[in-house]
């Protein structure tokens, strides 16, 4: 059920669970407490109303989504429902793209693990601990 009457609204951690932003209504509450979600550049709480031309800034991960709200849902429905929801801004399109490319292109990161001393390594500590080293 979409609806896009300018006088109706929709909770803001319904309305992210509903866009399907994010996966559950608990993810949606915990991203927008902790400032991962701006509504009209500012810091809302989770049960502040959202409204037909809203501006968002939601935070997953890496990427910055900046959306405009375009339809309210307190249902989560499909996922070609939910695109309906919201338009992306191009600026924020093309961010996405050119940050999804330099992720893309960065070189894997490298874990160095030796995991537990040897007996020579352990000899070698204690060689430094005691001053002989």
């Amino acid at each position: 059920m979409i609806v896009t009457e300018p006088d109706e609204k929709t909770r803001l951690d319904k309305w992210l669970w509903a866009a399907r932003f994010f996966k559950t209504r608990a993810l949606a509450a915990d991203a927008v407490e902790s400032g991962k979600v701006e509504v009209n550049d500012d810091r809302p709480k989770r049960g502040r109303a959202v409204h037909v031309g809203d501006r968002l800034m939601i935070r997953l991960g890496p990427y910055e989504h900046h959306v405009v709200v375009r339809g309210l849902s307190a249902r989560r429905g499909p996922a070609a429902v939910a695109k309906d929801l919201y338009e992306e801004t191009p600026d924020s399109l093309v961010a996405r793209e050119r940050l999804a490319q330099r992720l893309r292109s960065a070189p894997p990161p490298v874990f160095y693990e030796g995991g537990r001393p040897t007996k020579r390594d352990r000899r070698a500590i204690q060689r430094l601990r005691d001053g002989n080293g």
